[in-house]
């Protein structure tokens, strides 16, 4: 299992990165789509739709169980990854590539308030 230092984790098992833009995108971890399973089902969020910080975006389904996918800020949904309402288990194949949504942040975003690599691994154990 390999954590990529460029990104920023949540307890929840989502990455972020940050755009140049200053947006974020979105995904799950590879421990978390591990601890899933394959997925059979990627529910996104709304395009437009504004979340709060650790609001519920979307879900994510495999046989076994389903888990929420989390806003790690606040902030308003501007783009959503289509290709995975057609094929889900594009996530299993590799997590870090396959992003579920990208937000702009309502607030100035810290990448300091979220789980660094080191943290992150630690976090799993």
């Amino acid at each position: 299992m390999h954590f990529p230092a460029h990104l920023r984790y949540t307890t929840t098992h989502e990455w972020i990165r940050q755009e140049d833009d200053g947006t974020l995108t979105v995904g799950i971890t590879d421990f978390g789509q591990d601890q899933l399973g394959p997925l059979v089902y990627v529910q996104l969020p709304t395009l437009g739709s504004v979340l709060k910080s650790g609001a519920e975006a979307g879900v994510v389904e495999s046989n076994k169980t389903a888990a929420d996918v989390h806003a790690p800020v606040a902030g308003t949904v501007i783009a959503i990854n289509e290709v995975l309402g057609e094929a889900p288990e594009a996530v299993n194949e590799n997590a870090y590539e396959q992003w579920i949504f990208r937000l702009r942040p309502t607030d100035d975003f810290d990448p300091k308030q979220l789980l660094d690599a080191k943290g992150y691994a630690a976090l799993i154990g």
